[in-house]
């Protein structure tokens, strides 16, 4: 199914409203004027609130499990807007998926 590329400018927010901040090796390809971001990139959290009892327990990272699967820039597949990701703590227990609030809107891959 295709779905928009997400780029360096989209904005995404943990399921506690940590924001995320996008950091890319990709400097060849843009959609809609920024960077288009890929599996392989690194997307880290920040702000998250979660708390496991009275300990701070935040999301700090995600990771892509379901992406394109015919789109890719500098060899890796691209992340869609309807693309899976898992929110991560730092002892990588699992918090849901991430919610993507702006993505840009004019390119699709698939």
């Amino acid at each position: 199914m295709p779905g928009y590329l997400l780029d360096v400018n989209s904005t995404l927010m943990c399921p506690h409203a940590g924001t995320f901040s996008i950091v890319t090796s990709n400097s060849h390809v843009k959609v809609d004027g920024q960077f288009a971001v890929t599996q392989q990139d690194t997307f880290t959290i920040s702000g998250c609130p979660f708390m496991l009892g009275t300990s701070p327990h935040p999301c700090v990272l995600a990771k892509w499990l379901v992406v394109a699967t015919r789109v890719k820039v500098g060899g890796n597949f691209v992340v869609l807007k309807d693309s899976t990701a898992l929110c991560q703590t730092g002892d990588q227990a699992p918090q849901g998926p991430p919610n993507i609030v702006v993505a840009q809107m004019k390119v699709k891959g698939q």
